[in-house]
């Protein structure tokens, strides 16, 4: 019950900062976001969301997401939704009433007051957001985002699925509990074996169809009876295309029912369109689709195996590097389709534990930058608060809170991932394959999920072992090349508050240390700048 009024709380807190319940168009969630479409943009107080204590970040996108942490959101969302309807049926027509305007001349409260690098971090990394969003708003990219809608409320039973299967592999191993291992497989087995009827259903949800009518055409690529299809001289297999071929399928469906509802009488077409929709879309699946997606989805998996054997070390460091940019731009979700095929074909994808080694980077990074910066009190605060999430792979926090308005320690973050990725894809090419049963976490997070081709030990030694590169390089990489003179000589400054935003916030000063920061003598006035919220809460997401 105290877990229940906790996450009802933190909803109640969040709900008037979004304009309350009226301005709430859209309400949904993915791993660690809430994600809300919202009527007017303006109602929402940014500063006062991020300084709540659940709330790790805000990220405006196409969505406003609020950043809460895996497990979290998915406990404070229905509270969230519970509230919303309450507010609407206590209200049905009211509508959200404007956040306060402060006048002139109003005193700034004590946590605005509080003069904090960290903010302008976080506000420059806000900015820079905005700027890729901007960039990113090309139909190309708007499709690499639709397609990762697709996957991404899939992400849960992925990974639930994924750990059953590794626990079963770890008793048929020990051959423990012989009895269980069966329906041990059974649940782990289940959804993979319809995962194309969910991407169906998602997709034609994603693209404006009818979403039932998306999963049934999807539905026929799973179906048994097709191995008695010859379609074109060959014989088709059940689940031949997979997930890739489920999309295709579900796409094909939605422009199919969309042509029917324009010309299809509206006396008819409760009737007529379903039967066209999924007669027109089946065919040309079975007849074409199948065939197709197959050969793609084999050379998806025949491509990752043989650069990881012949390159592997070269092809970690190079994913490894460049994972992190693609986090920054929010397209690493695009990837989820390749690594969902090469689960299908292997049972573990090779390429996450790689790409998980960019946040290890970023958490050496981040670690460097708290050395580095021994007096600049809100930028360590703001590290600390999010390095718990770093280790267990949500680096957001870190990426637009800290590394990336810095700059150069972005770089350096990636050269850890790098290194990491690097070390990881060596043992690949050695023989020693590593992949994860499922997508969504890395970090520590990831090691339930791991599996390979020379027991869970050696995997886990591996993955273990690249996560330690990742930090050291990071660290390393950052600490001694990560500042430049005038990049410490702006933020490796003392935070202590002057007498003037004392005496706006009307308090006392606090009495200054005998010696150090904060004496007289070693005060820098240049460090007490516009107000700002916590530094804790740096824009995040995933």
């Amino acid at each position: 019950m105290a877990t229940e009024d906790k996450n009802r709380a933190t909803a109640a807190a969040i709900l008037p900062l979004v304009g309350g319940a009226a301005n709430v168009a859209s309400i949904a969630h993915c791993m660690t976001r809430l994600r809300l479409g919202l009527h007017d943009r303006s109602l929402v107080d940014d500063e006062a969301l991020k300084a709540l204590p659940a709330v790790m970040g805000v990220v405006e996108d196409d969505t406003y997401q609020i950043v809460l942490g895996p497990g979290t959101v998915a406990r404070v969302t229905p509270e969230f939704e519970h509230l919303i309807e309450e507010g609407r049926a206590a209200a049905p027509a009211a509508s959200p009433a404007p956040a306060p305007t402060p006048t002139p001349g109003d005193a700034p409260s004590a946590s605005a007051a509080s003069a904090v690098s960290a903010d302008e971090l976080a506000a420059q990394g806000a900015a820079i957001k905005a700027q890729q969003k901007a960039k990113n708003a090309t139909p190309f990219k708007l499709f690499l985002r639709k397609i990762a809608n697709i996957f991404v409320p899939l992400i849960p039973a992925l990974i639930g699925c994924g750990i059953i299967a590794g626990l079963n592999g770890l008793l048929v191993n020990l051959e423990w509990l012989p009895a269980v291992t069966p329906a041990l497989a059974a649940m782990a087995s289940g959804f993979m074996a319809l995962i194309a009827v969910f991407v169906g259903y998602n997709t034609a949800k994603e693209f404006g169809g009818t979403p039932i009518l998306g999963g049934a055409v999807a539905a026929i690529i799973v179906f048994p009876g097709v191995a008695n299809i010859d379609a074109f001289g060959q014989t088709l297999s059940p689940g031949q295309g997979g997930v890739l071929g489920a999309l295709g399928a579900a796409v094909l469906a939605v422009y199919v029912e969309k042509w029917c509802r324009r010309w299809v009488p509206e006396a008819l077409d409760v009737l007529v369109t379903p039967t066209l929709t999924v007669l027109i879309s089946g065919l040309v699946t079975i007849f074409g689709l199948m065939y197709v997606a197959g050969e793609v989805s084999s050379a998806i998996g025949t491509f990752a195996d043989w650069l990881l054997s012949n390159g592997g070390a070269g092809a970690g460091f190079v994913l490894g590097g460049l994972f992190l940019p693609l986090v920054m731009l929010g397209l690493h979700q695009a990837l989820i389709p390749i690594h969902t095929t090469l689960i299908e074909q292997q049972g573990y994808t090779v390429l996450l534990p790689i790409l998980a080694m960019a946040g290890a980077g970023q958490v050496g990074a981040a670690v460097a930058v708290y050395f580095r910066l021994p007096r600049n009190e809100s930028i360590r605060r703001t590290i600390k608060s999010a390095l718990p999430a770093g280790l267990l792979g949500v680096g957001e926090p870190l990426i637009y809170g800290v590394s990336l308005p810095l700059g150069r320690p972005f770089i350096t973050a990636c050269v850890g991932g790098a290194f990491g990725g690097g070390f990881v894809g060596l043992f690949n090419q050695l023989g020693d394959t590593v992949g994860s049963t499922a997508i969504g976490p890395s970090g520590w997070a990831l090691f339930p999920l791991l599996d390979g081709n020379h027991g869970l030990g050696s995997t886990i030694a591996i993955y273990g072992g690249g996560l330690l590169v990742g930090y050291v390089a990071g660290f390393l990489a950052t600490y001694f090349f990560g500042f430049g003179k005038e990049l410490l000589a702006e933020f490796n400054v003392s935070q202590e508050p002057t007498p003037s935003t004392v005496a706006a916030t009307g308090g006392t000063p606090p009495a200054p240390p005998a010696t150090g920061p904060g004496h007289p003598d070693h005060r820098d006035d240049r460090d007490h700048r516009d107000p700002g919220s916590d530094p804790a809460k740096a824009p995040a997401g995933v």
